[in-house]
């Protein structure tokens, strides 16, 4: 399916060159609205996809439905948001893009377009996963509560840094020890997500942890 992507400033999902980015066409089927500007230049467009046409949305922490609730109520209408997705390609605060591209559905979705549009990604060397429309998506749902947690006991001084991180290293199998995972990737990044989906979820899980807050104030106040 040929797709065509409409710039709305700098991308998260694409930001340098990619094989998705340079596989789009002048025109297509599927119009991608790519950058951070992505959801709002969508509804100021104020249009619903034509007949068949697929729309991607590019995400940051928040819902499609932000988004897709403003189209109207129509039978046409509503017909036409079944064809609007969602999707980010995960990032870890500063560190590159995974090749894990999280695409959203909505409520009701026409399941030729989802397929579609997954071709489109996958053709290009993306992994991809389906969700529904939450915040945050499923990773950041998943992880978020979990650096939480190490970081209140960091902050809470159970053990140094290099003790929990060798420990759940040791214990978990993991690769690295999520508090140098942070500290590489962006500890102030970390809190504005996990903020993010404390303020549209209300869980206290999501709630960033007092150093990833002072993190968070310290990079706002040097900007």
């Amino acid at each position: 399916m040929n797709y065509s992507i409409k710039r709305t400033g700098d991308s998260r999902s694409f930001p340098d060159q990619h094989a998705f980015v340079d596989g789009a066409s002048a025109q297509g089927d599927c119009l991608v609205y790519l950058g951070d500007d992505a959801g709002k230049q969508f509804v100021r467009d104020g249009e619903t996809p034509q007949s068949g046409a697929i729309v991607a949305i590019e995400l940051k922490d928040e819902c499609l439905g932000v988004y897709t609730e403003s189209t109207g109520t129509t039978p046409e209408a509503r017909e036409a948001v079944k064809r609007v997705f969602g999707f980010a390609r995960f990032q870890l605060g500063n560190a590159a893009p995974t090749q894990l591209v999280e695409i959203v559905t909505p409520r009701d979705y026409d399941e030729t377009a989802l397929k579609k549009l997954k071709s489109c990604f996958e053709n290009a060397g993306l992994v991809v996963a389906v969700c529904n429309d939450f915040p945050g998506r499923i990773v950041n749902r998943l992880v978020r509560p979990y650096y939480n947690a190490v970081l209140r006991r960091y902050d809470e001084k159970l053990a140094t840094a290099e003790d929990l991180d060798t420990t759940l290293k040791m214990g978990l199998g993991y690769p690295e020890g999520p508090l140098a995972l942070l500290s590489r990737t962006g500890l102030a990044e970390h809190a504005d997500t996990s903020l993010a989906l404390y303020e549209q979820l209300g869980d206290p899980s999501y709630l960033p942890a007092r150093s990833a807050m002072n993190a968070l104030r310290a990079r706002n106040h040097h900007k």
